[in-house]
Protein backbone atom coordinates (compact mmCIF):
# COMPACT_ATOMS: atom_id res chain seq x y z
CA UNK A 1 0.00 0.00 0.00
CA UNK A 2 1.05 3.36 -1.04
CA UNK A 3 1.92 5.24 2.38
CA UNK A 4 1.82 9.35 2.35
CA UNK A 5 1.94 12.04 4.80
CA UNK A 6 0.00 15.14 4.49
CA UNK A 7 0.41 18.30 6.24
CA UNK A 8 -1.33 20.89 6.92
CA UNK A 9 -0.43 24.96 8.69
CA UNK A 10 -3.14 24.15 11.84
CA UNK A 11 -5.60 26.82 10.62
CA UNK A 12 -9.06 25.76 9.21
CA UNK A 13 -8.98 27.22 5.50
CA UNK A 14 -5.39 25.16 5.42
CA UNK A 15 -6.56 22.21 6.76
CA UNK A 16 -10.46 22.04 5.06
CA UNK A 17 -8.71 22.00 1.38
CA UNK A 18 -6.21 18.91 2.68
CA UNK A 19 -8.74 16.72 4.12
CA UNK A 20 -10.42 16.98 1.12
CA UNK A 21 -7.10 15.57 -0.22
CA UNK A 22 -6.85 12.89 2.70
CA UNK A 23 -10.52 11.76 1.54
CA UNK A 24 -9.26 11.71 -1.98
CA UNK A 25 -6.19 9.61 -1.93
CA UNK A 26 -7.85 7.20 0.97
CA UNK A 27 -10.80 6.43 -1.15
CA UNK A 28 -7.87 5.58 -3.60
CA UNK A 29 -6.17 3.01 -1.39
CA UNK A 30 -3.33 4.87 0.27
CA UNK A 31 -2.46 4.90 3.52
CA UNK A 32 -2.83 8.40 4.78
CA UNK A 33 -1.55 10.28 7.96
CA UNK A 34 -2.03 13.66 8.44
CA UNK A 35 0.38 16.09 10.35
CA UNK A 36 -1.64 19.07 11.91
CA UNK A 37 -3.34 20.88 14.39
CA UNK A 38 -4.82 18.84 17.67
CA UNK A 39 -8.14 20.61 17.25
CA UNK A 40 -8.37 19.22 14.35
CA UNK A 41 -7.98 15.43 15.19
CA UNK A 42 -11.95 14.47 15.20
CA UNK A 43 -12.00 16.25 11.25
CA UNK A 44 -8.89 14.11 9.81
CA UNK A 45 -10.33 10.76 11.08
CA UNK A 46 -13.78 11.72 9.83
CA UNK A 47 -12.02 11.49 6.79
CA UNK A 48 -10.35 7.51 7.15
CA UNK A 49 -6.88 8.67 7.87
CA UNK A 50 -4.63 8.86 11.10
CA UNK A 51 -4.11 12.24 12.56
CA UNK A 52 -0.47 13.29 13.65
CA UNK A 53 0.07 16.38 16.01
CA UNK A 54 1.51 19.01 15.66
CA UNK A 55 3.80 20.07 18.67
CA UNK A 56 3.06 23.20 20.62
CA UNK A 57 5.89 25.31 19.46
CA UNK A 58 4.27 24.60 15.70
CA UNK A 59 0.99 24.42 16.77
CA UNK A 60 -0.06 27.45 19.42
CA UNK A 61 -2.71 28.20 21.64
CA UNK A 62 -3.47 31.67 20.30
CA UNK A 63 -5.83 32.31 18.07
CA UNK A 64 -3.94 33.15 14.34
CA UNK A 65 -6.91 34.05 12.81
CA UNK A 66 -5.87 37.65 14.71
CA UNK A 67 -3.00 38.15 13.46
CA UNK A 68 -3.50 41.12 11.15
CA UNK A 69 -5.89 42.53 13.78
CA UNK A 70 -5.04 46.39 14.37
CA UNK A 71 -3.50 46.72 17.78
CA UNK A 72 -6.24 49.72 19.28
CA UNK A 73 -5.53 52.99 18.10
CA UNK A 74 -3.60 51.67 14.89
CA UNK A 75 -4.65 50.39 11.61
CA UNK A 76 -5.04 47.31 10.73
CA UNK A 77 -2.12 46.33 8.31
CA UNK A 78 -3.39 45.13 4.46
CA UNK A 79 -1.02 44.40 1.66
CA UNK A 80 2.25 43.38 1.78
CA UNK A 81 2.20 44.23 5.78
CA UNK A 82 -0.53 41.74 5.99
CA UNK A 83 1.59 39.63 3.79
CA UNK A 84 4.76 39.97 5.95
CA UNK A 85 3.28 39.51 9.28
CA UNK A 86 1.14 36.16 8.26
CA UNK A 87 4.34 34.77 6.64
CA UNK A 88 6.57 35.86 9.86
CA UNK A 89 4.08 34.61 12.52
CA UNK A 90 1.90 31.89 11.19
CA UNK A 91 4.53 30.28 8.61
CA UNK A 92 8.05 30.52 9.24
CA UNK A 93 8.29 30.67 13.15
CA UNK A 94 6.53 27.46 13.30
CA UNK A 95 8.67 26.01 10.51
CA UNK A 96 11.55 24.08 13.24
CA UNK A 97 8.44 22.34 15.11
CA UNK A 98 7.16 21.37 11.95
CA UNK A 99 10.47 20.16 10.55
CA UNK A 100 10.81 17.95 13.98
CA UNK A 101 7.48 16.50 13.50
CA UNK A 102 7.86 15.69 10.33
CA UNK A 103 11.36 13.92 10.15
CA UNK A 104 9.85 12.24 13.20
CA UNK A 105 7.15 10.78 11.56
CA UNK A 106 9.32 9.56 8.69
CA UNK A 107 11.31 7.72 11.22
CA UNK A 108 8.63 6.12 12.40
CA UNK A 109 6.95 4.41 9.76
CA UNK A 110 7.84 4.30 5.73
CA UNK A 111 6.84 6.47 3.77
CA UNK A 112 6.47 7.45 0.00
CA UNK A 113 5.47 10.76 -0.52
CA UNK A 114 4.96 13.79 1.61
CA UNK A 115 1.87 16.07 0.37
CA UNK A 116 1.97 19.35 2.02
CA UNK A 117 -0.07 22.81 1.82
CA UNK A 118 2.58 25.31 0.20
CA UNK A 119 2.32 27.44 3.62
CA UNK A 120 3.76 24.44 5.62
CA UNK A 121 7.74 25.46 5.50
CA UNK A 122 8.66 22.64 7.50
CA UNK A 123 8.41 20.41 4.02
CA UNK A 124 9.80 23.08 1.76
CA UNK A 125 12.78 22.32 4.18
CA UNK A 126 12.28 18.50 3.45
CA UNK A 127 12.08 19.42 -0.11
CA UNK A 128 15.99 20.87 0.29
CA UNK A 129 17.34 17.45 1.34
CA UNK A 130 18.72 15.49 -1.41
CA UNK A 131 16.51 13.31 -3.30
CA UNK A 132 17.95 9.98 -1.95
CA UNK A 133 17.78 10.78 1.24
CA UNK A 134 13.64 11.44 1.33
CA UNK A 135 10.65 10.84 0.13
CA UNK A 136 8.81 12.43 -2.83
CA UNK A 137 7.42 15.71 -1.84
CA UNK A 138 3.99 17.16 -3.46
CA UNK A 139 3.37 20.71 -2.96
CA UNK A 140 -0.85 21.60 -2.89
CA UNK A 141 -1.19 25.03 -3.96
CA UNK A 142 -4.67 25.91 -1.76
CA UNK A 143 -4.14 29.67 -2.84
CA UNK A 144 -3.32 31.70 -5.78
CA UNK A 145 -0.12 30.36 -7.14
CA UNK A 146 2.37 32.38 -5.85
CA UNK A 147 5.75 31.28 -7.58
CA UNK A 148 7.60 34.13 -9.86
CA UNK A 149 7.30 34.73 -12.83
CA UNK A 150 7.94 37.49 -15.52
CA UNK A 151 4.30 37.32 -16.57
CA UNK A 152 2.49 38.21 -13.56
CA UNK A 153 3.24 40.44 -10.37
CA UNK A 154 4.72 39.13 -7.32
CA UNK A 155 2.25 37.57 -4.68
CA UNK A 156 0.46 39.68 -2.52
CA UNK A 157 0.04 42.71 -4.55
CA UNK A 158 -2.83 42.05 -6.32
CA UNK A 159 -2.25 43.12 -9.59
CA UNK A 160 -3.59 41.77 -12.44
CA UNK A 161 -1.48 40.82 -15.50
CA UNK A 162 -0.62 43.60 -18.02
CA UNK A 163 0.77 42.30 -21.40
CA UNK A 164 4.02 43.17 -24.01
CA UNK A 165 7.41 43.96 -22.66
CA UNK A 166 6.54 47.27 -20.79
CA UNK A 167 4.40 44.17 -19.04
CA UNK A 168 7.05 42.16 -18.43
CA UNK A 169 9.67 44.87 -17.35
CA UNK A 170 6.39 46.11 -14.41
CA UNK A 171 7.09 42.49 -13.24
CA UNK A 172 10.31 41.95 -13.55
CA UNK A 173 11.14 45.32 -11.43
CA UNK A 174 8.26 44.61 -9.19
CA UNK A 175 9.24 40.75 -7.78
CA UNK A 176 12.92 42.57 -7.26
CA UNK A 177 11.27 45.15 -5.09
CA UNK A 178 9.45 42.49 -3.17
CA UNK A 179 11.92 39.89 -3.09
CA UNK A 180 14.48 42.48 -1.99
CA UNK A 181 12.81 45.24 -0.43
CA UNK A 182 8.85 44.70 0.69
CA UNK A 183 9.42 41.16 1.82
CA UNK A 184 13.71 40.96 3.16
CA UNK A 185 13.12 40.06 6.39
CA UNK A 186 10.83 37.32 5.30
CA UNK A 187 13.08 36.35 2.89
CA UNK A 188 16.22 36.09 4.91
CA UNK A 189 14.31 34.31 7.98
CA UNK A 190 13.06 31.59 5.35
CA UNK A 191 16.66 31.21 4.02
CA UNK A 192 18.06 30.83 7.24
CA UNK A 193 15.39 28.67 8.27
CA UNK A 194 15.62 26.24 5.47
CA UNK A 195 19.38 25.80 5.58
CA UNK A 196 19.62 25.57 9.44
CA UNK A 197 17.20 22.75 9.05
CA UNK A 198 18.23 21.12 5.78
CA UNK A 199 21.89 21.92 5.31
CA UNK A 200 20.79 23.88 1.45
CA UNK A 201 19.86 27.61 1.45
CA UNK A 202 17.07 28.70 -0.92
CA UNK A 203 18.43 29.31 -4.36
CA UNK A 204 15.74 32.00 -5.18
CA UNK A 205 12.25 33.46 -3.63
CA UNK A 206 11.13 31.81 -0.63
CA UNK A 207 7.73 31.31 -2.40
CA UNK A 208 9.48 29.54 -4.96
CA UNK A 209 10.14 26.29 -2.99
CA UNK A 210 7.41 24.99 -4.44
CA UNK A 211 9.95 24.34 -7.38
CA UNK A 212 11.76 21.97 -5.53
CA UNK A 213 8.93 19.63 -5.18
CA UNK A 214 8.92 16.59 -7.57
CA UNK A 215 5.13 17.74 -8.43
CA UNK A 216 3.07 20.80 -8.02
CA UNK A 217 -0.64 20.18 -7.72
CA UNK A 218 -2.85 23.47 -7.78
CA UNK A 219 -6.30 23.44 -6.65
CA UNK A 220 -7.84 25.27 -9.05
CA UNK A 221 -8.26 25.34 -12.84
CA UNK A 222 -6.06 27.05 -15.24
CA UNK A 223 -9.20 29.18 -16.51
CA UNK A 224 -8.48 30.84 -12.98
CA UNK A 225 -5.06 31.75 -12.85
CA UNK A 226 -2.79 34.16 -14.77
CA UNK A 227 -1.21 32.55 -17.80
CA UNK A 228 1.99 32.17 -17.79
CA UNK A 229 4.78 31.18 -20.17
CA UNK A 230 7.50 29.78 -17.38
CA UNK A 231 5.13 27.30 -15.26
CA UNK A 232 6.91 24.69 -14.00
CA UNK A 233 6.64 21.65 -15.83
CA UNK A 234 5.96 19.90 -12.19
CA UNK A 235 2.65 21.96 -12.24
CA UNK A 236 -0.87 20.47 -13.04
CA UNK A 237 -4.18 22.15 -12.10
CA UNK A 238 -6.31 19.19 -10.53
CA UNK A 239 -9.49 21.34 -9.77
CA UNK A 240 -10.68 22.87 -6.20
CA UNK A 241 -10.61 21.25 -3.20
CA UNK A 242 -14.67 20.55 -3.45
CA UNK A 243 -13.86 18.51 -6.14
CA UNK A 244 -11.69 15.95 -4.19
CA UNK A 245 -14.31 15.89 -0.97
CA UNK A 246 -17.65 17.37 -1.00
CA UNK A 247 -18.89 19.38 1.97
CA UNK A 248 -21.02 17.75 4.76
CA UNK A 249 -23.51 18.84 6.66
CA UNK A 250 -27.25 19.53 7.55
CA UNK A 251 -29.39 22.12 6.13
CA UNK A 252 -30.69 25.23 9.10
CA UNK A 253 -34.12 25.32 10.09
CA UNK A 254 -34.71 28.38 8.33
CA UNK A 255 -34.01 26.83 4.80
CA UNK A 256 -37.40 25.83 4.03
CA UNK A 257 -38.37 29.53 4.29
CA UNK A 258 -36.02 31.04 1.53
CA UNK A 259 -38.55 31.78 -1.29
CA UNK A 260 -36.73 31.35 -4.32
CA UNK A 261 -38.86 33.89 -6.09
CA UNK A 262 -36.19 36.50 -4.93
CA UNK A 263 -32.49 36.43 -5.54
CA UNK A 264 -30.13 35.45 -2.85
CA UNK A 265 -27.39 36.70 -1.69
CA UNK A 266 -24.99 34.51 0.32
CA UNK A 267 -22.26 36.25 2.61
CA UNK A 268 -19.31 34.93 5.11
CA UNK A 269 -16.50 36.41 6.15
CA UNK A 270 -14.97 32.88 6.14
CA UNK A 271 -13.31 30.94 8.76
CA UNK A 272 -10.62 32.98 9.30
CA UNK A 273 -10.97 36.42 9.40
CA UNK A 274 -14.09 36.21 10.98
CA UNK A 275 -13.16 37.46 14.37
CA UNK A 276 -14.71 41.45 13.50
CA UNK A 277 -18.51 40.51 11.13
CA UNK A 278 -18.28 44.18 10.99
CA UNK A 279 -16.06 44.33 8.29
CA UNK A 280 -17.93 43.12 5.39
CA UNK A 281 -21.19 41.16 7.28
CA UNK A 282 -22.85 43.94 8.80
CA UNK A 283 -22.18 45.95 5.69
CA UNK A 284 -23.83 43.54 3.41
CA UNK A 285 -26.59 42.89 5.75
CA UNK A 286 -27.37 46.93 6.07
CA UNK A 287 -26.66 47.08 2.16
CA UNK A 288 -29.45 44.80 1.25
CA UNK A 289 -31.73 45.22 4.33
CA UNK A 290 -34.76 46.66 2.33
CA UNK A 291 -33.37 45.13 -0.76
CA UNK A 292 -35.98 42.65 -2.80
CA UNK A 293 -33.72 39.78 -2.16
CA UNK A 294 -32.75 36.97 0.60
CA UNK A 295 -29.60 37.65 2.61
CA UNK A 296 -27.98 34.57 3.83
CA UNK A 297 -24.98 34.57 6.42
CA UNK A 298 -23.14 32.36 7.66
CA UNK A 299 -20.59 33.20 10.53
CA UNK A 300 -17.84 30.92 9.49
CA UNK A 301 -17.47 29.84 13.89
CA UNK A 302 -18.84 32.92 15.39
CA UNK A 303 -22.35 32.48 16.54
CA UNK A 304 -25.28 33.77 15.28
CA UNK A 305 -26.80 35.69 18.04
CA UNK A 306 -23.28 37.92 17.61
CA UNK A 307 -25.07 39.36 14.64
CA UNK A 308 -27.76 41.12 16.41
CA UNK A 309 -31.06 40.93 14.78
CA UNK A 310 -31.88 40.59 11.58
CA UNK A 311 -33.88 42.00 8.69
CA UNK A 312 -37.36 40.03 8.01
CA UNK A 313 -35.21 39.23 4.67
CA UNK A 314 -31.75 37.59 6.59
CA UNK A 315 -31.32 34.08 7.14
CA UNK A 316 -28.12 33.11 9.93
CA UNK A 317 -25.90 29.95 10.42
CA UNK A 318 -22.98 28.93 11.23
CA UNK A 319 -22.33 26.53 8.75
CA UNK A 320 -24.36 25.97 6.18
CA UNK A 321 -23.56 22.81 3.74
CA UNK A 322 -22.59 24.93 0.07
CA UNK A 323 -23.09 22.08 -1.53
CA UNK A 324 -26.91 22.26 -0.66
CA UNK A 325 -26.62 25.78 -0.98
CA UNK A 326 -24.94 27.35 -4.16
CA UNK A 327 -27.70 26.21 -6.69
CA UNK A 328 -29.86 28.42 -4.80
CA UNK A 329 -27.40 31.32 -4.55
CA UNK A 330 -27.62 34.62 -7.21
CA UNK A 331 -24.37 36.76 -6.08
CA UNK A 332 -21.62 35.29 -3.67
CA UNK A 333 -20.29 38.43 -1.29
CA UNK A 334 -17.26 36.97 0.07
CA UNK A 335 -13.63 38.36 1.91
CA UNK A 336 -12.07 36.47 -0.57
CA UNK A 337 -11.10 32.68 0.74
CA UNK A 338 -9.70 30.75 -2.08
CA UNK A 339 -12.12 27.68 -1.31
CA UNK A 340 -15.17 29.18 -1.09
CA UNK A 341 -14.62 30.86 -3.89
CA UNK A 342 -14.43 28.09 -5.56
CA UNK A 343 -17.29 26.21 -4.46
CA UNK A 344 -19.50 29.21 -5.70
CA UNK A 345 -17.74 29.32 -8.94
CA UNK A 346 -17.96 25.41 -9.43
CA UNK A 347 -21.94 26.34 -9.40
CA UNK A 348 -22.02 29.34 -11.60
CA UNK A 349 -22.42 31.69 -9.21
CA UNK A 350 -20.96 35.54 -9.64
CA UNK A 351 -19.30 37.37 -7.03
CA UNK A 352 -18.77 40.29 -4.97
CA UNK A 353 -15.30 40.26 -3.11
CA UNK A 354 -13.93 42.35 -0.54
CA UNK A 355 -10.42 41.31 1.00
CA UNK A 356 -7.33 42.76 1.50
CA UNK A 357 -5.30 40.83 3.91
CA UNK A 358 -3.24 37.41 3.98
CA UNK A 359 -3.52 36.19 0.19
CA UNK A 360 -6.92 37.54 -0.20
CA UNK A 361 -6.04 40.33 -2.65
CA UNK A 362 -4.92 38.09 -5.02
CA UNK A 363 -7.47 36.02 -5.36
CA UNK A 364 -10.03 39.13 -5.51
CA UNK A 365 -7.74 40.49 -8.10
CA UNK A 366 -8.40 36.94 -9.98
CA UNK A 367 -12.15 37.52 -9.69
CA UNK A 368 -11.81 40.63 -12.02
CA UNK A 369 -9.60 39.72 -14.36
CA UNK A 370 -11.40 36.24 -15.25
CA UNK A 371 -14.87 38.51 -15.43
CA UNK A 372 -16.63 36.64 -12.62
CA UNK A 373 -17.72 39.32 -10.38
CA UNK A 374 -16.74 42.81 -9.10
CA UNK A 375 -13.51 43.64 -7.01
CA UNK A 376 -14.15 46.18 -4.12
CA UNK A 377 -10.47 46.55 -3.79
CA UNK A 378 -11.27 46.35 0.09
CA UNK A 379 -11.69 44.38 3.18
CA UNK A 380 -13.95 47.20 4.80
CA UNK A 381 -16.68 48.12 2.54
CA UNK A 382 -19.30 50.55 3.12
CA UNK A 383 -22.72 49.40 2.72
CA UNK A 384 -23.46 51.28 -0.62
CA UNK A 385 -20.46 50.12 -2.13
CA UNK A 386 -22.06 46.34 -1.59
CA UNK A 387 -25.28 47.69 -2.47
CA UNK A 388 -24.07 48.92 -5.80
CA UNK A 389 -21.95 45.89 -6.58
CA UNK A 390 -24.87 43.27 -5.87
CA UNK A 391 -26.91 45.16 -7.92
CA UNK A 392 -24.31 45.44 -10.85
CA UNK A 393 -23.90 41.25 -10.90
CA UNK A 394 -27.36 40.64 -10.51
CA UNK A 395 -27.84 43.30 -14.05
CA UNK A 396 -25.06 42.06 -15.98
CA UNK A 397 -25.92 38.37 -17.20
CA UNK A 398 -21.60 38.57 -18.48
CA UNK A 399 -20.44 37.84 -14.77
CA UNK A 400 -23.08 34.88 -14.49
CA UNK A 401 -21.77 33.58 -17.81
CA UNK A 402 -17.94 34.01 -17.19
CA UNK A 403 -18.86 32.11 -13.86
CA UNK A 404 -20.49 29.52 -15.82
CA UNK A 405 -17.59 28.73 -18.02
CA UNK A 406 -15.09 28.73 -15.58
CA UNK A 407 -17.63 25.90 -13.41
CA UNK A 408 -17.64 23.91 -16.68
CA UNK A 409 -13.99 23.95 -16.31
CA UNK A 410 -14.09 22.95 -12.64
CA UNK A 411 -16.72 20.23 -13.19
CA UNK A 412 -14.15 18.93 -16.04
CA UNK A 413 -11.16 18.68 -13.58
CA UNK A 414 -9.58 15.65 -12.81
CA UNK A 415 -10.22 16.10 -9.18
CA UNK A 416 -9.02 13.29 -6.52
CA UNK A 417 -7.82 11.23 -9.89
CA UNK A 418 -5.95 13.70 -11.12
CA UNK A 419 -4.57 14.03 -7.54
CA UNK A 420 -3.82 10.55 -7.13
CA UNK A 421 -2.00 9.85 -10.40
CA UNK A 422 0.41 12.97 -9.66
CA UNK A 423 1.20 11.90 -6.43
CA UNK A 424 2.24 8.13 -7.94
CA UNK A 425 4.07 10.43 -10.60
CA UNK A 426 6.23 11.91 -7.80
CA UNK A 427 7.05 8.45 -6.05
CA UNK A 428 8.18 6.97 -9.35
CA UNK A 429 10.58 10.44 -10.30
CA UNK A 430 13.82 9.72 -8.72
CA UNK A 431 15.23 12.83 -9.36
CA UNK A 432 16.59 12.16 -12.68
CA UNK A 433 13.96 12.85 -15.04
CA UNK A 434 12.85 16.36 -13.36
CA UNK A 435 15.33 17.37 -11.22
CA UNK A 436 15.00 19.30 -8.29
CA UNK A 437 15.12 22.74 -8.99
CA UNK A 438 16.06 25.87 -7.69
CA UNK A 439 13.75 29.39 -8.35
CA UNK A 440 14.16 31.08 -11.35
CA UNK A 441 15.66 34.40 -11.24
CA UNK A 442 13.08 37.00 -12.18
CA UNK A 443 13.84 39.88 -10.18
Amino acid sequence: MTSVLLCAVPLAGHVAPMLGVAQALGERGFRVRVLTGRRFADAVRATGAEHLPLPPDADPDDDLSDVTSAAPGRRRPTGTGSLRATIARVFLDPAPGQFRALTAALAAEPTDAVVAEAAFVGAAALAHVPRDRRPAVVACGIVPLGVMSRDAAPFGLGLPPRGGPLGTARNVALNALVRHVALRRCQRQADETIRALSGRGLDGYFMDWLLAAERIAQLTVAEFEYPRRDLPASLRFVGPASRLAPPRGTTPPWWDELDDSRPVVLVTQGTLANSDLGQLVHPTLDALADAPVNVVVTTGGPPVDVLGPLAANAFAATFVPYDLLMPRVDVFVTNGGYGGIHLALEHGVPVVVAGDTEDKPETAARVAWAGVGVNLRTGTPRPEAVRSAVRQVLGDGRYRQAAGRIGEAIRAAPGGEGLAALVREAIADDGASVPVRGARRVG
